[in-house]
């Protein structure tokens, strides 16, 4: 069969041949002493941690050999591109622009395609298959109305989740709210939080991080805010809880609808939804209309938190600001004598 270049989705279990011929060389060694006479208790070995560490690492052997014999027994065969289909565990979020992809066709059709995509056949639809990895190949090709060759490969969707999380740690790291996404996605799909685990190569303390991000944020939002490849875990979370604390989702989408927020990249688009929670709360104002002695109004009059502002008619406006500043030390007098008077 032909084999893609660099690594695998193998290659992450690579370094657990190592492992299992060390295995192999300390039972083999336990058995030389075995036959000489015992020289510790039996039953200490594989007990507590030592023992957890043995079962996992024996896990994650049997789950190398299982993978590799499934890509083995996969082959190269040339598809159309209109019989191939995304992952239904959607791992990537669009770029800013379409430069980089542009520049990756004009390539693709320059060159050739000198790497294999893989594929699984669809659960429910025959001749139909979906992208394992390779879906910049894919969509390339469709594009530009090529056939693919492709290597096409039995995993269900927990081994699917898994090949994709190990093939995109290879080649690209997503971004951290895009590893969220993932999770949520996988969660949905009813994927066992272990696979995700293994997907993504995080453990229960990440997992519940991603989780609360995307039960804050609803996902539509997040994908108007894109990838984010400067923004961190920290930052998403600061979001989240801003979120969460304020029930801003009105106020994101408010802030995501202005197109000049939704011109910007998409960091930029990040601290422009961060800045706009962090700005005061609107402040509470009280409203009075003013009226002459014939009852026609003169203007309205705003106190807000102990600032007054007087809007009057233009016609009228500096007539009557003299007449403000001419009678306001009076008033203030006034009201001092009340004071004292404990009016």
């Amino acid at each position: 069969m032909s084999r893609r270049g660099g690594k695998s989705i193998l290659a992450n279990f690579g370094s657990f041949a190592d492992a299992k011929d060390q295995d192999d060389r300390q039972n083999t060694d336990t058995s030389k002493q075995q036959m000489s006479g015992p020289t510790r208790s039996p039953g200490r070995v594989g007990a507590g941690v030592i023992g957890a560490t043995q079962r996992s690492l024996s896990d994650l052997i049997e789950q190398r050999d299982r993978l590799q014999a499934i890509v083995e027994g996969g082959g190269n065969v040339e598809l159309s591109p209109n019989v191939i289909e995304p992952s239904p565990f959607p791992d990537r979020l669009a770029d800013d622009t379409e430069k980089q992809f542009d520049e990756f066709k004009r390539s693709f059709e320059e060159a050739g395609q000198k790497v294999p995509i893989q594929v699984r056949r669809h659960p429910e639809r025959d001749g139909v298959y979906q992208v394992v990895y390779g879906h910049r190949r894919w969509r390339a090709a469709k594009e530009l109305g090529v056939t693919l060759k492709a290597v096409v490969v039995e995993l269900d969707d927990s081994e699917l989740v898994v090949a994709q999380g190990i093939e995109n740690g290879q080649r690209q790291d997503l971004t951290w709210i895009e590893r969220a996404l993932f999770v949520a996605t996988m969660d949905d799909a009813g994927i066992r939080t272990k696979d995700i685990r293994a997907a993504l190569s995080i453990d229960d303390a990440e997992l519940a991080k991603m989780r609360s991000v995307c039960r804050a944020i609803p996902r539509d939002i997040i994908r108007s805010i894109g990838r984010a490849p400067g923004v961190g875990r920290p930052r998403w979370l600061e979001l989240a809880a801003a979120v969460a604390a304020q029930g801003a989702e009105g106020k994101l989408r408010e802030t995501l609808s202005a197109d000049k927020v939704m011109a910007l990249a998409s960091d930029a688009r990040f601290r422009t939804i961060l800045a706009s929670l962090k700005e005061p709360l609107p402040e509470t104002k009280t409203l009075t209309k003013l009226y002459g002695p014939s009852g026609r109004e003169l203007g309205t009059i705003a106190v807000t938190n102990g600032v007054v502002r007087i809007a009057l008619p233009t016609e009228s406006s500096a007539d009557f600001v003299e007449f403000l500043v001419r009678e306001l030390p009076s008033l203030v007098d006034q009201f001092d004598s009340m004071k004292s008077d404990g009016n």
